[in-house]
């Protein structure tokens, strides 16, 4: 039935007498309650729980205002205003926006909201399942009867609707469908806002707008922020469900109100900029991390509801923290309850497994060329940006949204029309994703982790890119850690893993991840990537963390990396912060709070993190000894510092390269310090330069270079 509207509620016969019409299966009698003369009419049942009055003509020309009076078995009475007494909601407008995929604000229309329809205060609920034979609202408020609330279909939109007066927040609930083929279907809200704690599933009635928001000052100061590409960007990854937990209370979880309270002050403290969560939005699998998505418009329920998670992004935007998400477009989960086949048919993906499955994953790929599908993307990411005042996001695995042959062997996949391997509806949504995203909350980031050498990923749309703010370098990634763990003794024949990235450094605005996906599945922990002994471990890392924070390109650092955690990370367990106790460990994490200090306080470590104006090699070839040094400077030349990198555990005395200027070269960092866990090697805080020409310079400095070490100088 696709109208129930023509059946239930209010309806005058040819001969204008009013009939009411009710369904309510488990009832043991229905009366008609008039409001007005608070006269009251019974109804008879009928087949199916339908009951049914004819109301004398007394009771007005009009449709009077009524209540139906509802008595059950047990002997509980409740009084329902009819909801088929009401007309429709979504105007036509809204479905011709969301049928052709530019509706902005779906999340407004989709999904249940608090209405009021002229007196009458209630929730409305709308869904878009075009092939449903019929939809209806289950749940607490109507025994999960599916007989109870079927909706109306607003043809030829596929877009379902009804308001049900009277529902009060927190009420759980789904969408009960009924297929072509007579299958019924139990299924989440695609726009819900809540839901229950995993395992349970059901969608909750929520209203959004109660938190009251002190962030005002920071979300004034964002659409100047979009000059991120010359700003200090230092982003530490957190999995909010193993950065700590309560062993005193069963070892369960920080709620979103403890977070703000210890992880917000932890990040200032530690220098960090921002902070980027690994996906917060509603999954059913733990073990997933919350890249397999089922409630894309809800902050998960396991760490509080979501007035609590905005509290947390409140918290850190009064601690000038920006706020980034990752954010998982490229595929969904298959459980029954969630999008996958929404209505019987292939809505939300393709049908073709060829287009519509990642096999590696045992997930289903969006349908990026169908408008509604589009639309629900697009809506959702500007939905975190608006509602929840993020800052940013993160777009995981972009590489399979953009080619059609991702992971897959011939006759796995399907060209596109031109017979390539490029998915141009991934393409074109992207781009979409940026534009709108940049251009309807400025200062806002978007990062793509896109591992192949497509051009123009954080080039602009105009210029025929994609749009995004940064791309991940995992190639940076890769190689330093490849270096890394070869023995110190064959380094030499590895050089090009450090110096490779020069050729290509500039090609994108990038962001040099060292993320939680090289400390999984076996990969073990940085610090034990790196070959030598403990002693070598310590200082090698602090060269390699060094190295980053001067190489060009923002930085992003999973939690626990800061302080050098031995064991892989586990998303069942606490970062293990009992390790701070070592004074080894505590001084990995002082230097990395240093490193921060001084790449915010110089100019010259972020100001051209995307332009060749500054940078310069000093010495790129010093493979025997596996030395590399260079300049960063900032905008127009200006306070440039020299930097230089020994990745041998052998000191280098009277090592002398090049500098741009005369004078004295104070030590910025020593990553050898004794703060930091090292033996003080180094040059008593800074040298004095020489008129010796070297390295293409006319002034050059003498140094000591600690083993395993880094040092960052500047001209004083």
């Amino acid at each position: 039935m696709d109208n129930p509207f023509a059946v239930l509620g209010p309806h005058r016969d040819a001969e204008g007498t009013l009939v009411i019409r009710a369904v309510q299966p488990a009832a043991r009698s229905v009366d008609i309650h008039l409001v007005a003369s608070g006269a009251t009419h019974p109804m008879r049942r009928r087949d199916e729980g339908m009951f049914e009055a004819t109301l004398p003509a007394s009771a007005g020309a009009g449709i009077p205002d009524y209540r139906l009076r509802v008595r059950f078995g047990s002997g509980q009475e409740l009084e329902i205003d009819d909801p088929y007494r009401y007309g429709r909601v979504l105007t036509d407008f809204d479905l011709h926006l969301f049928g052709e995929g530019t509706h902005l604000r779906a999340y407004d229309k989709l999904g249940a909201h608090r209405t009021t329809l002229g007196e009458a205060t209630g929730v409305h609920f709308a869904v878009w399942a075009p092939n449903a034979d019929r939809v209806s609202v289950v749940g607490d408020f109507n025994g999960w009867d599916g007989r109870v609330h079927p909706m109306r279909l607003l043809a030829p939109s596929g877009v379902w609707e009804i308001f049900i007066p009277d529902v009060p927040d927190g009420e759980k609930y789904k969408f009960e469908i009924r297929t072509k083929a007579g299958a019924i279907l139990e299924k989440t809200d695609p726009f819900g806002v809540a839901f229950e704690a995993p395992p349970q599933t059901a969608s909750i009635v929520y209203d959004l707008s109660r938190y009251q928001w002190g962030d005002a000052e920071w979300m004034g100061e964002r659409p100047g922020q979009g000059g991120w590409l010359d700003r200090p960007v230092a982003i530490y990854e957190v999995h909010l469900g193993s950065w700590a937990r309560m062993a005193e209370d069963g070892d369960r979880f920080l709620t979103y109100r403890e977070l703000a309270d210890r992880l917000v002050p932890y990040v200032k403290e530690m220098g960090f900029t921002h902070i980027e969560l690994l996906p917060v939005m509603e999954h059913p699998f733990s073990g997933s991390w919350g890249y397999q998505v089922l409630g894309f418009f809800a902050p998960t329920s396991r760490y509080g509801p979501p007035e609590d998670f905005k509290r947390l992004v409140d918290e850190c935007h009064r601690a000038g923290i920006g706020v980034i998400l990752d954010w998982v477009p490229g595929h969904f989960p298959r459980d029954v309850h969630g999008l996958a086949r929404f209505d019987g048919t292939a809505l939300y993906e393709h049908a073709d497994p060829r287009q519509g499955e990642h096999q590696d994953w045992g997930t289903l790929i969006f349908n990026y060329g169908r408008n509604e599908v589009r639309n629900f993307l697009l809506s959702n990411a500007l939905f975190w940006l608006e509602e929840y005042h993020v800052d940013g996001l993160r777009v995981d695995a972009v590489a399979s949204m953009l080619y059609l042959d991702y992971s897959r062997r011939e006759g796995e996949w399907i060209p596109n029309q031109y017979g390539g391997r490029e998915n141009l509806d991934a393409i074109e949504f992207l781009r979409r994703l940026n534009t709108l995203t940049h251009g309807e909350h400025p200062g806002t980031i978007t990062a793509a982790e896109e591992s192949t050498a497509w051009p123009g990923v954080s080039r602009p749309v105009h210029l025929g890119g994609l749009g995004f703010t940064y791309k991940w370098n995992l190639g940076w990634m890769h190689d330093v850690l490849e270096y890394a763990s070869k023995d110190a003794i064959f380094r030499r024949w590895e050089h090009n893993l450090l110096t490779f990235s020069g050729l290509y450094m500039f090609t994108e605005n990038f962001v040099l991840p060292l993320s939680h996906d090289e400390v999984v599945h076996g990969k073990g922990a940085l610090i034990d990537k790196i070959a030598g002994d403990a002693w070598r471990k310590y200082a090698t890392l602090r060269t390699l963390y060094g190295y980053m924070y001067g190489h060009p390109g923002k930085k992003l650092l999973f939690m626990g990396g800061e302080f050098a955690q031995w064991r892989e990370w586990n998303h069942d367990r606490s970062l293990d912060w009992h390790l701070l106790d070592d004074p080894a460990h505590a001084g990995i994490r002082r230097y990395v709070q240093a490193l921060n200090s001084v790449y915010q306080g110089e100019p010259a470590l972020h100001e051209c993190d995307a332009e060749p104006s500054g940078f310069r090699w000093i010495d790129c070839h010093d493979s025997e000894n596996s030395v590399i040094s260079f300049l960063r400077a900032g905008r127009g030349g200006r306070e440039p510092v020299a930097l230089v990198f020994n990745f041998t555990p052998v000191a280098r005395h009277d090592y002398r390269i090049g500098v741009p200027d005369e004078g004295f070269y104070a030590e910025l960092l020593n990553s050898d310090s004794e703060l930091f866990g090292g033996a003080n090697v180094g040059n008593g805080g800074g040298v004095p330069s020489d008129l010796v020409a070297s390295h293409g310079f006319d002034h050059s400095i003498r140094l000591t270079l600690p083993p395993l070490g880094c040092l960052m100088l500047k001209r004083r």
